[in-house]
C-alpha cells in the first residue's frame, strides 16, 4: 500500500516517508543505481512497522507515493508492492532495536570490495569511520529472498553499522534513515579511495588510532550527520525540483 492510499499517516509518519523518498534520491545521485533494485527503509523507534522504497521503482525515481508500510513480522503477507528483499530488513529491526534505518544497494565499489578480503582501513575520513565496524556474509551471493538468510546477514552484521555482501552489495544501518542513508555514501566512498590505492601497486599509508577516534566523535558526530543529511537534501532538490514539495525535516 502506498503512502498515497494512507491517509491514517500521522505527522511524524509522513515526515519519515519523505525521508525514505529522500535517502533514495540522495543514494541515486552517489552512484547506488541498479536497475529498481536496492532498497532504503526506516522506522519510528520501538514500532513493529516500518516504511521501505517499493519494489518497482529506482532510487532515482523513488517519490513518497512509493514507499511502502510492512511489518516486522515475516508470517504476515506483504503488501503487493513490498520489494523481494523484505525479509532482510525485517531480520535486521528484530535482531537490532538500535536500528531505526536500513540501505541496501548495490554500489559498484562497496560491492566490489566485498569481493575481497580487504580490511576497511582509515585512509580518508569515509574510511576511519568504519575501521574495525564491517561484517562480512559469505553465505550466498544470491537475493535475500527468505527470513532465514535475513537472520544470518543480520547475524554477521553484528552491531556493527554496516555489513558487506559478498559479491551482492552491502548493508547499511543507522539510528535514524539519515545515519542509514549518509553512512552508505560514506561507505561508498571509503571503498572507492581504498580500492583506488590499492590499485596503484605501492604502499599506502593511513591514519593513526588518535585521528581515528577524533574522526568518529566530531566528523561523523550526530550533528555532523544531520549537516550532512541537510546538505544531500539540497542536492536532490537541485536535482530534482519537484522535490522542494515533499517535507525536508
Amino acid at each position: 500500500m502506498s503512502s498515497t492510499e494512507q491517509p491514517e499517516l500521522g505527522p511524524a509518519e509522513r515526515r519519515l516517508v519523505h525521508q525514505v523518498a529522500f535517502g533514495a534520491r540522495m543514494l541515486s545521485l552517489d552512484g547506488h543505481d541498479d536497475f529498481n533494485q536496492g532498497q532504503i527503509s526506516a522506522r519510528l523507534p520501538g514500532r513493529d512497522e516500518f516504511f521501505i522504497k517499493g519494489a518497482l521503482v529506482g532510487f532515482d525515481e523513488a517519490a513518497p507515493r512509493d514507499v511502502v508500510r510492512c511489518s516486522t513480522d515475516h508470517t504476515l503477507a506483504p503488501p503487493p508492492l513490498a520489494p523481494p528483499e523484505l525479509p532482510l530488513h525485517q531480520a535486521i529491526y528484530r535482531a537490532r532495536p538500535d536500528v531505526n534505518g536500513i540501505v541496501h544497494s548495490h554500489a559498484p565499489y562497496t560491492l566490489l570490495f566485498g569481493a575481497t578480503d580487504l580490511p576497511v582501513r582509515p585512509l580518508s575520513h569515509d574510511g576511519a569511520y568504519f575501521r574495525d565496524r564491517v561484517g562480512l556474509f559469505t553465505e550466498t551471493s544470491n537475493t535475500v529472498l527468505d527470513i532465514g538468510t535475513g537472520e544470518h546477514i543480520a547475524k554477521d552484521l553484528g552491531d556493527h553499522p554496516a555489513v558487506l555482501l559478498r559479491n551482492h552489495g552491502g548493508v547499511i544501518v543507522g539510528k535514524s534513515v539519515r545515519h542509514a542513508a549518509v553512512f552508505a555514501q560514506v561507505l561508498e566512498r571509503a571503498c572507492r579511495l581504498q580500492l583506488l590505492a590499492e590499485g596503484t601497486g605501492v604502499p599506502y599509508v593511513w591514519s593513526t588510532d588518535q585521528d581515528v577516534a577524533a574522526k568518529q566523535d566530531f566528523i561523523y558526530a550526530d550533528l555532523s550527520v544531520r549537516s550532512y543529511w541537510d546538505y544531500a537534501v539540497r542536492r536532490v532538490v537541485r536535482h530534482w525540483p519537484e522535490a522542494s514539495d515533499w517535507d525536508r525535516r
